[in-house]
């Protein structure tokens, strides 16, 4: 099915709009929502820079045009309705305009048993942005950029010493040490990852795949 068919048969309002759900490729974090018309998801789909339709200033925009933080696409996906859009994206900072990550930052519920275990998923997919970030821009003075600098060969060993570490954390029986060296491991194996072309999230796909 070619791209006009497709776009062809997304349900937009009388208005010509459809809602967009923002989420970060890589941690599945959503990030924000706006909307799209015709115009701005052919934008999108031909710059590959994240375009919306304001419906206050009645324009086109451009994530990121002001701020900077651009948002690259990675794919966008219709729901099974077709009248709402998953837009997924690799930012490139923030994405609310109040400097915070996500313009979903205010609680008002949780029926979570363990809200640590979203905080987990959402550092793991916020620390793997940054490494990409390293390994893409490679600042002068990071830790990161020199890993890979060293390529896999200096990655892997650093992994294999974390690893170590972890074990001998585990059979000291300290929790403390535990904590902090598997923060250390997850560190590493993140680099080691974004060297091989591995993401977070192909892991989980992978992990889920396993518990069918």
């Amino acid at each position: 099915m070619s791209k006009k068919t497709k776009a062809q048969s997304l349900q937009f309002d009388d208005k010509g709009l459809i809602p967009a759900v923002v989420q970060n490729a890589t941690s599945g974090r959503v990030l924000m929502v706006a909307f799209m018309n015709q115009e701005s998801l052919d934008k999108t789909l031909e710059t590959g820079d994240v375009h919306f339709w304001s419906r206050s200033r009645n324009e086109l925009w451009r994530k990121g045009a002001t701020s900077g933080h651009v948002m690259k696409l990675v794919e966008v996906i219709a729901d099974c309705d077709q009248d709402c859009l998953l837009v997924r994206v690799h930012p490139g900072g923030p994405a609310c305009h109040t400097g915070e990550t996500s313009c979903f930052f205010t609680p008002w519920s949780s029926a979570a048993e363990n809200p640590g275990e979203t905080v987990f998923s959402e550092t793991i997919g916020e620390l793997a942005e940054v490494i990409r970030d390293r390994r893409e821009n490679r600042p002068e003075g990071s830790y990161t950029t020199r890993l890979f600098e060293g390529g896999v060969d200096r990655i892997a060993k650093k992994v294999g010493e974390e690893a170590t570490e972890v074990i001998i954390a585990g059979k000291n029986d300290d929790a403390d040490e535990l904590r902090r060296e598997s923060a250390d491991l997850l560190y590493h194996l993140l680099v080691l990852w974004e060297q091989v072309g591995v993401s977070p999230a192909a892991v989980g796909e992978e992990l889920k795949r396993r518990r069918r």
